[in-house]
């Protein structure tokens, strides 16, 4: 058989993505081979919901799929449990699947969802919209990049998919591009193997080891970047720069009650907004010394970046910076963001 079918070192990382995800797992080229391969599982014209503030990468493959006619989709506040469905129950058209019982994936629709967003950290009432979503007859997909199985098991929640940047937390070093999909429905498991063979969209054997081997840190590479990014929330929510902080682990967040119940830990994402907007922010990002200016996540090193700077994130707040907090010392993280923000020398840094 040809490699493009299978490998020893795709099924090792399978077997661990799949069993901490709670289902089987298929390994990818990257993120947006196994967001697409889940796009282009369904019939045509396939219709999809999702969030306003998804990844802006999928945001533009939905856009690029729909231009040519392949499928229809409508973008909305998936904060708001009841427009969610209203949107559902509309694109629909019609009587739902019994509870628990499922037709061909994707024949009713998919639902389309992330919690935390990306990038204003919204949470999501995921079981609630998964169980009414299954009531109109939809599919349900959930980006899980964010939290990773470790802190967010969406398939125990009823959704029928998960997808995953596997460059991100879950490789966690900045240095492979992959992607995974887990599922517990086997005829999805199924015809994603088959699209992930016939597109071609299939990983490495030495990226999948180096997968592989940052799995194998990724409870600690959590726990430390956890801590970083609380403490940095905390701090941010109090310097005379800063708007607004985003992140769930704050008790202002009108979130955080609700990622308390779903998740394990708050995360490694943090958004704020900067006094003076745009060009404010930019010069913060452009100033720090000791994190890096990047717009990739997940890895041990903290990476900041304005979002607003990128196509289709126009909606965004033009000062909204995006942290992903990495595992350096935290007084260090501190003093680099506080030197940027004031527009000071970084002193010991």
């Amino acid at each position: 058989m040809y490699g493009r079918d299978g490998n020893p070192t795709w099924e090792a990382v399978e077997e661990v993505i799949g069993g901490l995800e709670g289902g089987e797992a298929l390994l990818f080229g990257s993120g947006l081979a196994a967001i697409a391969a889940v796009m282009e599982s369904l019939p045509v014209p396939g219709w999809i919901v999702v969030g306003g503030d998804a990844y802006n990468g999928t945001r533009r493959l939905l856009a690029d799929v729909a231009g040519r006619g392949r499928l229809r989709f409508r973008t909305v506040d998936v904060t708001d449990a009841a427009a969610t469905l209203d949107a559902c129950s509309q694109m629909a058209g019609g009587p739902g699947r019994p509870s628990g019982q499922s037709g061909s994936f994707g024949s009713g629709g998919l639902l389309w969802l992330e919690s935390p967003t990306n990038p204003l950290l919204d949470v999501i009432d995921l079981p609630a919209l998964i169980e009414g979503a299954h009531l109109l007859g939809l599919d349900v997909v959930v980006d899980n990049t964010f939290c990773t199985p470790l802190l967010q098991r969406p398939l125990d929640m009823g959704a029928d998919a998960v997808v995953h940047s596997a460059t991100k937390l879950l490789s966690g070093h900045s240095d492979v591009v992959l992607g995974a999909v887990a599922s517990n429905r086997p005829d999805v498991v199924t015809a994603l193997a088959k699209r992930r063979s016939l597109h071609g969209a299939i990983a490495g054997p030495l990226e999948a080891w180096i997968l592989l081997r940052g799995i194998r840190t990724l409870d600690v590479r959590l726990e430390r970047s956890q801590a970083n990014a609380a403490e940095l929330a905390r701090r941010l929510a109090g310097h005379p720069s800063v708007e607004r902080v985003r992140f769930p682990g704050l008790v202002e967040h009108p979130g955080h009650e609700l990622a308390g119940r779903l998740m394990k830990g708050f995360g490694t994402m943090v958004s704020f907004e900067v006094k003076g907007g745009a060009g404010a922010a930019e010069e913060v990002a452009l100033g720090v010394r000791l994190m890096t200016a990047g717009t990739s996540l997940g890895g041990v090193e903290t990476l900041i970046e304005r979002r607003g700077r990128w196509e289709a994130e126009e909606h965004l707040p033009p000062g909204l910076l995006r942290l992903s907090v990495g595992i350096e010392a935290i007084e260090d993280l501190w003093a680099d963001l506080d030197q940027a923000l004031l527009g000071a020398p970084a002193g010991l840094l």
